[in-house]
């Protein structure tokens, strides 16, 4: 059997997910190098993959001007920080394994498609839903022809109220300007499934949304600029209490098993330690004293070859998980994404059915559903050239799907209908 050779550039929450699981597989994958600037992090995955110490770098660029290491790269660093070492580990001839979004820009994602395509490798973007066995069954439904033709596609992300202040009020992604926009650099999941059961190019794209709720004007009289001075009057009753998230919260849906280790700097944090931590932290911000410009609520309206149309909410105000509704000519789909079945109504026999999915032991927080264990078992079929699934994508498909993101944020900036075959034309790529 093959043994694929890896490198990690950010050893992340995400980048260590995914080469625990390449860990577990020994005989398909070997990590051999890492790039991580978090000393305590990178000495734990050092210890974790056995490397030498020679083997452990600090940063991106140590690690790529190196001669060329191994067969693949994990790039899993922050979102504006993607498009320089994808480039330059193109340039070096390694496939790649990269977490979404694939870039900031338009330019910078389709920079990465082209230069993938010129170079001959394979980049594969963590696009983990097409892997859970939700998502495909859902593919299988669709491809049977049990539906018939689709009309509409409905799909809602619930985000979840605490996630949401999690990450994108209080974490990494409160910025667009630093980050991506949430609909990029949460619900390109979502936009590239659509794609995906459409199995068509998007042809216009209109969008709506705005930040809401988590500003200034929405404190509680008497809220403090920081959560954690624990002097906030309604600290009792705010489900957004640093502390209680962070701390106090029991192991759960949303428990602090997910959320601790953003704030804690080294895995054995005494609550005590955390306390400290959240006084100078951003994750001790009162969430509405955060300073975050990301919209919590956006609707997305796409039309498809053929005329048929899509739909995605995304909002923040919701205990969180994904469904999807299709609408088909000879059939309806129903199904939230943590269901043990998938609904199915059929016209013709007014029949409904109950299509059971394949039971996994990852959560949707914890392991995206299966997504995670699925990527790693389908890339390595993938790199050896046996792979015969539908869920994996070239990278040019990829960007294309997020492109439609892009330019619904344009739609949505502008209060205008983007015409996807000009929007393309633009921006000189194809619209596949």
């Amino acid at each position: 059997m093959k043994q694929i050779s890896v490198i990690l550039i950010g050893a992340g929450s995400r980048g260590r997910t995914y080469c625990g699981k390449m860990n577990a597989r020994p005989d398909q994958y070997k990590i051999v190098a890492i790039a991580e600037p978090k000393e305590t992090i990178r000495r734990r995955c050092q210890k974790e993959y056995g490397l030498p110490d020679e083997m452990c770098f600090t940063d991106w660029r140590e690690i790529l001007a190196q001669p060329k290491l191994a067969d693949l790269a994990v790039i899993a660093t922050v979102d504006n920080d993607h498009y320089g070492p994808a480039m330059k580990a193109i340039e070096l001839g390694y496939h790649l394994l990269l977490e979404k979004p694939v870039a900031q820009t338009v330019k910078e994602c389709t920079d990465i498609a082209n230069a993938a395509h010129e170079k001959g490798v394979s980049v594969l973007v963590c696009h983990v839903l097409r892997y859970t066995p939700f998502y495909k069954t859902v593919k299988s439904i669709v491809q049977s022809g049990m539906l018939g033709k689709i009309v509409d596609i409905d799909c809602t992300e619930g985000i979840g109220d605490v996630h949401f202040s999690h990450s994108y009020v209080r974490g990494n992604w409160y910025s667009e300007k630093d980050s991506t926009p949430m609909l990029l650099a949460k619900s390109c999941h979502d936009l590239d499934i659509i794609q995906w059961l459409m199995d068509k190019p998007c042809k216009k794209v209109t969008s709506f949304g705005k930040l809401t709720y988590f500003k200034p004007e929405n404190a509680p009289e008497g809220a403090p600029i920081r959560c954690s001075d624990g002097t906030c009057p309604s600290a009792d009753t705010c489900p957004y209490n640093c502390h209680r998230i962070y701390i106090e919260n029991p192991d759960g849906f949303w428990g602090k098993s997910i959320f601790r280790n953003s704030v804690a700097t080294h895995p054995n944090m005494t609550d005590d330690e955390l306390r400290e931590a959240l006084k100078t932290s951003h994750y001790g911000m009162c969430v509405f004293h955060a300073g975050n410009d990301v919209l919590d609520n956006q609707i997305v309206n796409m039309e498809f070859e053929g005329g048929v149309t899509a739909t995605l909410s995304v909002n923040a105000f919701n205990e969180g998980g994904r469904y999807i509704r299709i609408y088909g000519t000879k059939g309806e789909l129903y199904a939230f994404a943590s269901s043990p079945s998938i609904h199915v109504y059929t016209f013709e026999d007014k029949k409904s059915h109950e299509i059971p999915l394949r039971q996994t032991e990852e959560s949707i927080t914890g392991g995206h559903g299966g997504g995670d264990d699925g990527i790693i078992r389908d890339l390595y079929d993938y790199l050896c050239g046996t792979y015969t699934g539908v869920s994996v994508a070239d990278i040019r498909v990829s960007v294309a799907n997020h492109l439609i993101g892009f330019a619904a944020e344009e739609a949505r900036h502008t209060d205008t209908v983007v015409d996807l075959d000009a929007y393309f034309k633009k921006n000189n790529y194809e619209n596949l």
